[in-house]
């Protein structure tokens, strides 16, 4: 694309990810919410209607027309067919509105900044308003995006009281200014956060909560979040500080690593039970810097699993970070909505694991046959370079 920041195009599995996100929130919404607004397709409908278009990109893989032509690494998917028909139909028919209120210089329309820990919220501003799904006639629109982010009122030092407030008036004025909330009560309009504070800041608005698609980072069964409504919004850490892992499984004799703060009651057990164990690689804090040039980083290409517990929410930037080394991911956290959960059977190239399974971690990725490891770390690389082309394939196509 004519004129793209230099900085979009080192980040390929972030965008990736991010993208995969977008069309998560887009394939499954229009097709919940196409029942607002048309009678009902049925599987036939579908089937037949996509082979009639050839060329779109389908899940990944450009050209496909019948199950037959689902290529082999279609198994992380969970039902490949089916998000293929999805993909389909939202290629042919979906659109997305933004409301311009706002000024885009306090709390409005764009990121606060596209590094840290928080960056998934930024790139998901930016990438919406590059994409080809964009219409300017909230007429045709399926979704519509509630543009304000919390995230940029942090940064800004308001506090959480206020915060609330600004975002409660801000809603509340698109409601009374347009007519397309009062449409479907919400439903079909959606927020993105990836800041708890910004989960926080919608707290004044509980129609919101009950009725709207929220995009989120923390995204736990216990605290308001409601699956199949709201979506995950993976969690990355960017820049990432070296390149992506691959083929590299001799060079991985480091049975499980972590490091990182107590921030949360399951990192104080993973610590307290194995930091002194010899054979994984847990300590209480970020390796320091003084041992040497990005030996976190570092340690990611050594090691077989990554451990991923949750911190002061159950979403881990690390979960990222392993996928980018190509480190198998061990998610330890209850009630963790995984991102893309519908689609992507994440059992193909990560271990989910109960926080209570902390007690019997080392036995449990011992367990994991030399075979079943490879198996496992060949779906990851895949996963990995697939979501890449996936970007590719979608930025050519914005």
């Amino acid at each position: 694309m004519a004129g793209k920041p230099p900085f979009l195009s080192t980040c390929s599995l972030q965008r990736s990810l991010l993208t995969l996100a977008f069309l998560t929130l887009i394939s499954f919404t229009f097709l919940s919410l196409r029942s607002l607004r048309s009678p009902p397709q049925y599987a036939s409908d579908l089937s037949s209607s996509s082979k009639s278009s050839p060329g779109v990109l389908l899940g990944g893989y450009p050209g496909a027309g019948d199950a037959s032509d689902l290529p082999s690494w279609s198994s992380i998917y969970n039902s490949p067919e089916v998000f293929r028909r999805n993909y389909a139909e939202m290629e042919r028919k979906f659109k997305v509105f933004i409301y311009p209120d706002g000024d885009p210089n306090t709390y409005y329309q764009t990121p606060r900044k596209l590094t840290g820990k928080y960056a998934s919220e930024g790139y998901f501003f930016q990438n919406i308003r590059e994409s080809r799904f964009l219409t300017d006639d909230p007429d045709q629109a399926d979704l519509f995006f509630i543009p304000i982010s919390p995230h940029k009122m942090r940064g800004k030092g308001i506090s959480y009281e206020n915060m609330t407030m600004i975002v409660q008036n801000y809603v509340e004025g698109l409601i009374s200014k347009y007519p397309y909330w009062n449409r479907t009560l919400g439903a079909d309009h959606f927020v993105v956060t990836c800041h708890d504070v910004g989960v926080r800041a919608f707290e004044g608005l509980p129609f919101l909560i009950k009725n709207s698609i929220r995009v989120v980072c923390s995204p736990s069964y216990d605290v308001g979040y409601i699956p199949h409504k709201d979506v995950a919004l993976p969690q990355v850490l960017q820049p990432f500080a070296l390149p992506a892992g691959g083929n590299d499984i001799e060079n991985r004799t480091i049975l499980g690593f972590w490091a990182g703060h107590r921030n949360s009651k399951i990192r104080v057990t993973l610590a307290r039970v194995w930091e002194n164990d010899t054979e994984l690689s847990i300590s209480n804090n970020r390796i320091s810097r003084a041992i040497g040039e990005l030996v976190y980083q570092k340690q990611f290409y050594r090691t077989k699993f990554c451990i991923c517990p949750g911190g002061s929410q159950v979403n881990s930037a690390r979960i990222a970070d392993s996928i980018h080394y190509g480190c198998i991911p061990v998610i330890l956290s209850n009630y963790y909505d995984l991102p893309f959960n519908d689609i992507l059977d994440w059992h193909k190239f990560s271990l989910v694991l109960k926080e209570s399974d902390v007690y019997q971690l080392k036995s449990i990725l011992k367990t994991v046959s030399h075979e079943e490891f490879i198996a496992l770390h060949k779906s990851l690389v895949e996963f990995s370079l697939r979501t890449q082309n996936v970007a590719a394939e979608y930025e050519r196509e914005i």
